[in-house]
Parts: C-alpha cells; structure tokens; sequence
C-alpha cells in the first residue's frame, strides 16, 4: 500500500509519524473520509468545505492548496490502482513540545490513505448508545477530527451487544446520529433528520440527501423511532437501512422504499 504523507508518496511500512505531532498524541487535527468512484474524488468541493471550516475553528493552517490535496488524492487513488475506494485526509497540528497550549509556529502534516470501497453491508441492527452521548455544543461536533474516542466507546458497546452500530443520544436525551453516520427517519411520509445543533455532524452525504429527497431537520426523540416506517443511515460510503433499534423493528424490520430508490439514485 501506498501513503501520501507530507508531499510525497511512500510505503506504509515506510511512513514515520513524529512521536511529537500533536494529532498523535491529542487528536488534534482534522479529516475527511471521502469516497472514489471511477477514478473520480467524489463530492470533492463539500468534503473541503468542511475541512477547511474545522481547521479554521482549530486554529491550524492546510499545508497546501486545494488544488495541491485535489492532486495528492488523485495520485494515490492511482498508487495504490483504485479505481473505487475509499480515501481518508488527516492534518494535524504537527509536531510540539508536551501540553495543550499551542505553539506560535507549527509545521502541519498531512498524510492519506486509499482503500478498497468495502462490499454493501446488509440493513443494520444498532442499539441506543449508554455510555456515552454526543455532546451538541461543541464546535467540534461540526466537523471530523483525528479524535473519535466517544464514538468508539459507543461502538464497543454495539459490538458487546451484537448490533452493527450505535444511535448517539445528545446532552438533551434527543438522537443526534451513530457512530459514524447521519441518520433519517421516514415518519407520516415526511423524511427528517436531526439538525445540527442537535448534535448531528453536517455530513457531505446528508446534504446531498436533504437536497434531494426534500428532507426536513426536526427534533427527534427515541420514541419517534416507533413511528418511523423506515430509517436509513448515510455518510461518505453510501446509504444503508436501519431495521431495528435494541431489538425493536423499524417499520416492518425491512429496507424500506424511499431507501431503496435513495440507493439506487445516490452513486
């Protein structure tokens, strides 16, 4: 496997990452998870949008230009010859002396990885996370950062329970999304999906599902998911059904229709 790492293409056996560097040692950096499809970097202007909008909330400078990260994804889609996958984008801080404060000079690092789109999973099962919930008042729940350590806490507790993904409650007890994935639910015919100061990231693909299915943002609560007929859930990989909720069925516990023609619509 091929890295792109500071400016250059390497062996992941090669790749050196500064014991220093603060995305290492505090999660302190950005990233985006984007798809490829045909050789081609999709939803690409969105997917930096948002990465330019959590650096600038951070307080770290891109190392490059857009056109320079267009290229370097570009070359290691090639590298690695996917034609389809999945590229992740990571910068961080870079190396610094211990502690939080941050330091007047930084030297960022950025570094990509490429892999194979992985096959289309079945409909998911998940449970209401316990163990922790998603704190909507956070500049951080606004964009992907290098530390995802609530979501795996809530993983972990899906995968002791035999589910495939975790709904993340917000501080006001409302759903917000899983683990790693916008969530919709289809209710009286109307599609909604919790807004952003509830917690819900801004997804690339939640965007692009609002935009065109005409889903509204509403307030949900875990009752709601009673009266769903159907949910989905969505992020840069696609679209999957959500068929039950701790045990309980969405709907008739199957993919329901709009997901299905959503599949089939969304590339």
């Amino acid at each position: 496997m091929k890295v792109w790492q500071d400016g250059r293409l390497v062996d992941a056996g090669e790749a050196r990452i500064d014991p220093f560097d603060r995305g290492f040692c505090l999660g302190d950096g950005v990233a985006e998870s984007i798809r490829a499809q045909s050789g081609k970097v999709m939803r690409l202007a969105s997917h930096l949008a948002r990465l330019h909008s959590g650096a600038g909330a951070l307080g770290i400078t891109i190392p490059c230009s857009d056109k320079e990260i267009v290229e370097a994804l570009s070359a290691t889609l090639v590298a690695n010859g996917l034609a389809h996958g999945m590229l992740r984008l990571m910068i961080s801080r870079g190396p610094a002396p211990g502690g939080l404060a941050t330091p007047e000079r930084t030297c960022p690092s950025m570094v990509i990885l490429a892999g194979p789109a992985a096959a289309e999973p079945p409909p998911a099962k998940a449970i209401i996370a316990s163990v922790t919930r998603r704190n909507e008042f956070s500049p951080t729940a606004r964009f992907k950062t290098l530390n995802d350590l609530d979501n795996i806490l809530a993983r972990r507790e899906a995968e002791r329970l035999r589910a495939d993904d975790a709904l993340l409650l917000n501080s006001q007890g409302r759903l917000a999304e899983s683990t790693i994935a916008n969530l919709f639910l289809v209710i009286d015919g109307d599609i909604l999906t919790p807004p952003v100061n509830e917690g819900a990231l801004p997804g690339v693909m939640r965007a692009e599902v609002i935009d065109r299915l005409g889903a509204a943002t509403a307030q949900l609560n875990p009752a709601d998911l009673a009266s769903a007929s159907e949910a989905f859930l969505t992020n840069a990989g696609g679209i999957r059904a959500l068929v039950t909720v701790d045990g309980k069925p969405i709907g008739n516990g199957r993919e329901g229709s709009v997901t299905a023609r959503l599949k089939a619509a969304v590339s």
